[in-house]
C-alpha cells in the first residue's frame, strides 16, 4: 500500500494576496492553480526536488546532501516528512527529512529512516534559485517545524551544516551541538538541535 500523504492545518493551501486586476483574470479561467501552497512531496515531485537539489548544491560545494535515488527513497519511506513550496503549481523550494532514533546523528543517518522515531533528521532544505534572497528558505523552515509538532511522538529535529549556515540555524530556533561525526568529502559540519516543545500549546492553538 502506498504510503499516505499526512494532512494538517500546516499544509493546506495558502494563498498569496495579488493585484485585484491579475486575480479577477485568474477567476475566469476554469482551471486556476493556487498561487501558493505548502503540501507533503511525494515519489513524483522527486526529479523537481533533486533538480533544485543538484543546482543549488553542486554550484556551491560540489556535494549533493541527497542523491536522486535516495530523494526517491525517502520520499517514498516518510513523505509526512517532507515539506514543499509550490507556486502555480511549481516547486520553489523544500525540505526533507526522516526519522532517526540516536542521541546524536552518524554516518549512517545520511541514508536512513527509522519509522516511528522521536527525532526527524532534516537532510536538506533548498530553494530555486529564481527565488533567492526573498525569505522563503526561512518562511518554509518556520512552517516546517509548526507542522513537525503536530506529528505525535516528535520530540526533536536535527540537523548538520557547515560553519556559515549556523546562524541562520540559530535565527529559527536551534541550537548547537557540537562538531558533527559526520563528514561529507572534505566537508565537516556543526550539529544543531530544535526541541519540538509546547505540543498541547500547539495543537490546541493550530487545530492540530
Amino acid at each position: 500500500m502506498a504510503p499516505q500523504v499526512v494532512s494538517s492545518p500546516f499544509l493546506k493551501p495558502f494563498f498569496l494576496k495579488m493585484p485585484l486586476s491579475v486575480a479577477s483574470s485568474r477567476r475566469q479561467r476554469r482551471h486556476t492553480l493556487p498561487a501558493s501552497e505548502f503540501r507533503n512531496l511525494t515519489p513524483q515531485d522527486a526529479i523537481s526536488v533533486f533538480e533544485i537539489e543538484r543546482e543549488a548544491f553542486i554550484s556551491v560545494s560540489g556535494e549533493c546532501p541527497l542523491t536522486l535515488d535516495e530523494v526517491l527513497s525517502f520520499l517514498g519511506q516518510c513523505p509526512e516528512l517532507s515539506m514543499g513550496w509550490f507556486e502555480e503549481g511549481q516547486l520553489v523550494a523544500f525540505i526533507i527529512g526522516s526519522g532517526w532514533d540516536k542521541e546524536k546523528l552518524k554516518q549512517e543517518a545520511l541514508t536512513t529512516h527509522v519509522p516511528d522515531s522521536p527525532t526527524v533528521h532534516i537532510h536538506v532544505l533548498s530553494v530555486h534559485r529564481h527565488c533567492r534572497q526573498q525569505g522563503k528558505g526561512s518562511i518554509l523552515l518556520w512552517r516546517y517545524l509548526q507542522y513537525l509538532r503536530c506529528l505525535p511522538g516528535l520530540r526533536r529535529a536535527l540537523l548538520v551544516c557547515e560553519e556559515f549556515l549556523v546562524p541562520f540555524y540559530q535565527k529559527a530556533g536551534f541550537k548547537e551541538k557540537g562538531p558533527s561525526a559526520i563528514t561529507v568529502a572534505a566537508l565537516t559540519f556543526t550539529e544543531m538541535e530544535y526541541q519540538l516543545g509546547g505540543l498541547a500549546y500547539a495543537r490546541r492553538n493550530s487545530g492540530c
